[in-house]
């Protein structure tokens, strides 16, 4: 999902390749709403504290979170960059289902995301 935000695209290969069903649906509204308000992003976003549960041989949970607090949002066309200062919501929680192919590639088919999460925020 990076990866399309930064590109300017709903329809990278990875984003079509890693997310399936309703995560795919959800991820390019998501990305296209970046596209509509003319931002990308820059800067670091560090993923820390994952969690893997194995449900079966082809279904599994992940969360994860991400500390956002040195990515900012950068206008597509003025190349601006707005270094808001970091609150406890630059902090995210994912939670994430995630279904094998046929293939063996691990999509990512269902998620949530919750911002300032107290298990998230340090």
């Amino acid at each position: 999902m990076n990866h399309a935000i930064t590109q300017g695209k709903t329809d990278t290969p990875g984003l079509t390749f890693y997310y399936e069903g309703k995560a795919l649906t959800t991820s390019v509204k998501w990305v296209q709403k970046w596209l509509d308000a003319g931002i990308t992003y820059t800067g670091t976003t560090r993923y820390f504290n994952p969690k893997v549960e194995l449900f079966d041989e082809k279904s599994a949970g992940v969360s994860f979170c991400a500390d956002e607090t040195k990515a900012y949002n950068k206008d597509r066309k003025t190349g601006k960059v707005d270094k808001a200062p970091a609150t406890d919501d630059s902090y995210v929680l994912y939670n994430t289902r995630l279904e094998k192919t046929e293939q063996g590639v691990w999509q990512t088919t269902d998620g949530t995301s919750v911002r300032g999460s107290e298990t998230c925020v340090q």
